[in-house]
């Protein structure tokens, strides 16, 4: 193998943000001096869907997720003395992404940055949002028209920005299987430039195809995961030039950054995910033809709670070891000419293919939303199940469990947590910010934003003056609400039980004693409250539920506790199970168990699921929570099970009391 000039390292970022504007500040400015060459920003929910930090939704959720940006101030201060033309910024917002990249314009322009050297992406895939995430606001078509809108200013105005980030990555944490994510992802980016031609001059077309950028998942089976990137690069090139007529090599280039899989970071021995990361990130890494453009890697104990910036310290220096200790970047590709990897790469182009042609057949994306989604629950629901039967090994999980017990994750600090007084803080400035600005300006700016969207014109300079004008994110949201309507995204449960059979007659039988004794089928509601919308395992509880026999009701994402209890009244139901990622667990379930005291409910036994330490889960349970579960309570089955014996009315039955 012939040495070569040794290759410019990708791009190493870390995915963060948290708390304040503030605090995130100091942790961007720290990494940047630890050797961190981009900035990925992450936002809190209440941003990400268009609501102020004050809203009734946005309770608890302030800061838990990201950082909160609720104005021009909030994002001033973020990227205070960070010169913004020097830096290339990753910002994972998507329904939002009009108005943050309008802050960050307005920011960059207060610093006296040439607006025209700003480098960077907005992830802006909406149709992910429907199918995985649920940080979505408004339909499909006009989500649809935002993203192009985005993509025709950034041409004219920032030649060097990506204005879109087509996002595969959430589709394999909600269980995409490699061919899926494929070919969800091309029909994403085929339904965007399909969307553009009309809106960019004809000569500029090919040049917007190339500023199309990718974000990937890498996943356990690396060597699957690099044919499966080698499949990227191949596809990509074969769409732009055949559909899109596009004849500069450079322009069809497949351009990505990745985060490696953190669907298999383990609460169970969280150690041992250190190796896990290391491994995803060789899939992406050593084949120079598929190699990551940018690389952001999850923290070894993000399974655990909010990492703390050692825990991102190491993961940089996982990254920097392998740019800049191993010889890696000295040779040309190690997989060329490979016959096991040319007939995997071969194998899943033609499974992505023929997912194409069927997504094709029905208009594309944005028509198939609902058929996209169901095929993710499916592929979920058959992951789980492999591990629960044990054809899938999980190390710590379902083998191997016994051994010691992990020093990393003791004492008080193990994981950094988010200080309460931080919601109001950023309320009160929230507040002010209000107080202090030009009223009539603010009016002005909202008319001309409602009027752009009304009228079909770019949203882009109605949203940066706006933006200058002192408009907050819940007042630029509510616009877009009431211009193009709210959407409630499918859920991908259909109400027909699947063809499982297997460990499910037990269940079964109990399901159907238990309704006999309560006089009719045993009814479970499944909820998702608040803004978090990482929907997978409320989406295989209600899957698992409804095979075993149970009567289920779930509605999907982002319901008020107010909702939930009016559901759980009409429907009359038994058990009510709650999903929560976000750590908002605790407001939360203040709420709800109050709220369902005063409504006469509280007989109803409460579950609940989520990301919760030891010590919160001790306080869900004097709040009067029957049962808690972490990601470590991979067992389905037992989780029907005790839903069974919360709602048996039989005597001598303690499980609901």
């Amino acid at each position: 193998m012939t040495q070569v000039q040794k290759d410019r390292p990708w791009l190493f970022r870390t995915y963060a943000g948290h708390s304040t504007a503030e605090a995130s500040n100091a942790l961007y400015r720290s990494n940047l001096a630890k050797g961190q060459t981009g900035l990925s920003v992450a936002f809190d929910l209440p941003t990400q869907t268009g609501y102020d930090s004050d809203h009734i939704l946005a309770r608890g959720e302030v800061g838990k997720v990201g950082v909160p940006v609720s104005h021009l101030g909030d994002m001033r201060t973020l990227f205070a003395d960070i010169p913004l033309d020097q830096m290339n910024t990753s910002m994972t917002i998507n329904a939002t992404a009009p108005w943050l990249l309008a802050l960050y314009i307005a920011a960059a322009e207060e610093q006296g940055a040439d607006i025209s050297a700003l480098q960077g992406t907005v992830q802006n895939d909406i149709i992910k949002e429907y199918l995985s995430r649920g940080t979505y606001i408004c339909p499909p078509k006009p989500s649809l028209r935002m993203i192009t809108d985005i993509a025709a200013y950034t041409r004219a105005h920032l030649p060097k920005w990506n204005p879109m980030n087509v996002c595969s990555y959430h589709l394999q944490e909600a269980g995409a299987t490699p061919e899926q994510e494929l070919a969800f992802a091309l029909a994403t980016a085929t339904a965007v430039l399909d969307d553009l031609k009309g809106k960019v001059p004809e000569e500029h077309f090919g040049q917007m195809v190339g500023r199309i950028s990718f974000f990937v998942n890498a996943g356990i089976r690396f060597v699957t995961e690099m044919c499966k990137m080698r499949a990227f690069v191949d596809l990509w090139d074969e769409i732009c030039r055949d559909r899109y007529g596009v004849s500069d090599p450079k322009m069809r280039r497949f351009r990505y950054g990745v985060q490696v899989n953190s669907l298999g970071l383990t609460e169970q021995q969280p150690e041992n995910n250190v190796y896990r990361i290391l491994i995803e990130m060789l899939a992406v890494t050593l084949s120079k033809k598929a190699r990551a453009r940018a690389v952001q890697l999850p923290a070894w104990n993000e399974a655990l709670g909010l990492p703390r910036p050692w825990d991102q310290q190491w993961s940089l220096r996982m990254q920097q070891i392998m740019a800049f200790e191993t010889d890696l970047l000295e040779y040309e590709d190690l997989f060329d000419e490979n016959p096991a990897v040319e007939r995997k790469v071969a194998s899943l182009k033609e499974g992505a293919r023929a997912e194409l042609a069927l997504i094709d057949s029905m208009g594309g994306a944005v028509e198939a939303i609902e058929y996209m989604k169901s095929r993710l629950v499916e592929s979920n629901a058959a992951r789980i199940g492999q591990i629960e039967s044990g054809d899938m090994t999980v190390v710590g999980v379902n083998a191997y469990q016994s051994g010691e017990a992990s020093p990393l994750t003791a004492g008080d600090d193990a994981i950094m947590t988010v200080d309460p007084k931080n919601e109001a803080e950023q309320i009160a400035r929230l507040t002010r910010w209000r107080a202090a600005r030009d009223a009539q300006a603010v009016n002005e700016a909202l008319r001309d934003l409602r009027a752009a969207a009304l009228d079909g014109s770019n949203i882009m300079p109605p949203s940066i003056a706006a933006a200058k004008a002192g408009v907050t994110t819940g007042e630029w949201g509510d616009v877009l609400r009431q211009a193009f309507g709210q959407y409630r995204g499918p859920t991908g449960v259909s109400a027909t039980p699947s063809n499982r059979t297997e460990g499910l007659d037990e269940i079964r039988d109990q399901v159907a004693a238990v309704s006999d004794r309560l006089g009719r089928k045993l009814t479970f509601l499944m909820g998702k409250p608040g803004l978090d919308g990482h929907s997978n395992g409320a989406e295989q509880i209600a899957t698992r539920a409804r095979d075993c026999g149970m009567e289920i009701s779930y509605e999907g994402i982002r319901l008020t506790p107010d909702e939930i209890i009016t559901a759980a009244r009409d429907g009359a139901v038994h058990v009510i199970g709650l999903s929560i990622l976000s750590g908002s667990h605790m407001p939360l379930m203040q709420e709800l168990m109050s709220k369902l005291r005063a409504a006469e409910l509280i007989h109803i036994p409460v579950i609940v699921g989520g990301i919760i330490p030891d010590e919160d889960a001790q306080k869900l349970r004097a709040m009067g929570i029957a049962r808690i579960y972490t990601p470590k309570d991979f067992e389905l089955n037992r989780i029907m099970f005790d839903i069974v014996a919360l709602a048996d009315p039989g005597p001598g039955n303690i499980a609901a009391q």
